[in-house]
C-alpha cells in the first residue's frame, strides 16, 4: 500500500510498504481522510520534536515512520479481543499512547503519561496511507450524521475543547485568541460552544483574519493597532482568558498583557525553541498562565457538538488532494500559500 513515511527534515517520502493485517486488540482502519496538522509541519521542518529516533517505549517503532494522525476511516477487520468496533463502523482516532501505569495515567491524565506519544508521529502506522492497524482504545465511532471529512478534524478540534475547558473561562467571558491558524479558528469555534460573550482574534493574515470574522470573531490586525491596548480598550480592563496559539516569543508577552487583572493566558501551542517571558507581566497583575497538550476524554463531547453544526469543514477546509500529492501540495502547499487553513488529504 502506499504510505507517507518521515525520514528526516525536508525528507518526506510516499513509499509501498505492507499493508498491514488486524493484530490482537487491533482494527484495520480503511483510511479515508487525513489532516495535515501543524504538528506534522513542525515535524518536516524542524523534527525530530515527537519522531522517535530510537525505539519508542509503547509504540515499539522510530524512524522512519508513517504520519498522519488527524484522520477517519472505516473498520475493515478486526483483531483477536476486540469489543469496541466492529467491521464496517465509520471512526475516528484519538491517537494518544499511554502507558497506563505512571502517576498521570493513574491519575487520569493519560495525555501526560511519562511515556507519552502519538500514533502517526511516535510510530505504529498513520494517517497518511491508504490503511491503518489501530489499538482499538484509540478508537471512536462516528453517526452517520458526522461526515468522513468532519471526522478528521475531530482530533485538532478536541485539542481547541480541551483547551478551552482545562481554561477558567466561564460563560459570558470574553476572550482572546492569538494567532487564528487551523487550531485557532477551532479555538474559536470551541469559544462559542461555552458561552464566550466576545471574542477577539489576533491575526495578520487576511485569510485567517476573514475567517475569523466569518465565524463571529472581533477581528484586531496587529499591523493597525496596538492589539494589547486595542483590547483593553475594547473589554474596559482586559479579556478574562486569553488563548496563545502561534509558538511565537513575543504574541505569549502580548497574550497575557491583554488579560484583566487575576486574567489568565493558555498556552495552546507548541514552541520550537525558548520563550522569553517577563515575570513581572503576570505578578503585578496577579494573572496566570497555563498550558495544555493534546486532550483527554473529549473527543465525545466533541463529536456531539459537530453533529450539532460545530467545528463545519466547510468553513475550516481551504484544500482537499490526493495521498500522492501530500508533499508538494501538501507540506509545500502550507508553508508556501498564505491562503491555506486546513489541508485534507484522501487515502488513495
Amino acid at each position: 500500500m502506499k504510505a507517507l513515511r518521515w525520514h528526516g527534515v525536508k525528507d518526506l517520502r510516499l513509499e509501498n510498504i505492507e499493508e498491514p493485517k488486524a493484530e490482537p486488540g487491533k482494527a484495520k482502519i480503511k483510511v479515508e481522510w487525513c489532516g495535515i496538522c501543524g504538528s506534522d509541519l513542525h515535524e518536516y521542518v524542524a523534527g525530530p520534536i515527537f519522531i522517535p529516533l530510537e525505539t519508542h517505549p509503547l509504540s515499539g517503532d522510530k524512524a522512519p515512520i508513517v504520519m498522519g494522525h488527524e484522520f477517519s476511516g472505516q473498520v475493515v477487520e478486526v483483531g483477536e479481543g476486540v469489543t469496541r468496533v466492529a467491521v464496517g463502523d465509520r471512526v475516528v482516532i484519538e491517537p494518544i499512547y499511554a502507558c497506563g501505569t505512571c502517576e498521570a495515567c493513574k491519575q487520569g491524565k493519560y495525555n501526560l503519561c511519562d511515556k507519552m506519544g502519538f500514533f502517526g508521529l511516535a510510530g505504529g502506522g498513520g494517517g497518511f496511507s491508504e490503511y491503518a492497524n489501530v489499538p482499538e482504545q484509540m478508537l471512536h465511532k462516528i453517526p452517520d450524521s458526522v461526515s468522513f471529512e468532519q471526522g478528521a478534524l475531530v482530533e485538532p478540534s478536541a485539542v481547541a475543547l480541551h483547551a478551552v475547558r482545562s481554561s477558567e473561562l466561564k460563560v459570558g467571558d470574553k476572550a482572546a485568541v492569538f494567532g487564528i491558524g487551523p487550531i485557532g479558528l477551532l479555538v474559536i469555534e470551541a469559544l462559542k460552544a461555552s458561552g464566550a460573550s466576545e471574542i477577539y482574534a489576533v491575526e495578520l493574515s487576511e485569510e485567517r483574519k476573514q475567517k475569523a470574522a466569518e465565524l463571529g470573531a472581533i477581528v484586531i490586525d496587529p499591523k493597525e493597532y496596538d492589539a494589547v491596548e486595542e483590547i483593553h480598550k475594547r473589554t474596559q480592563g482586559g479579556v478574562d482568558v486569553a488563548y496563545e496559539v502561534t509558538g511565537v516569543s513575543p504574541v505569549l508577552t502580548q497574550a497575557i498583557q491583554s488579560t484583566k487583572i487575576g486574567g489568565e493566558t493558555m498556552i495552546v501551542s507548541i514552541f520550537e525553541k525558548e520563550a522569553s517571558l517577563h515575570p513581572q507581566n503576570i505578578v503585578m497583575k496577579e494573572r496566570t498562565v497555563n498550558g495544555i497538550i493534546g486532550y483527554r476524554d473529549v473527543f465525545p463531547a466533541v463529536i456531539s457538538l459537530m453533529a450539532q453544526g460545530y467545528f463545519s469543514a466547510d468553513k475550516l477546509v481551504t484544500k482537499r488532494i490526493k495521498l500522492d500529492q501530500a508533499i508538494d501540495e501538501g507540506f509545500e502547499g502550507l508553508l508556501k500559500e498564505r491562503n491555506q487553513i486546513k489541508i485534507l488529504v484522501k487515502a488513495e
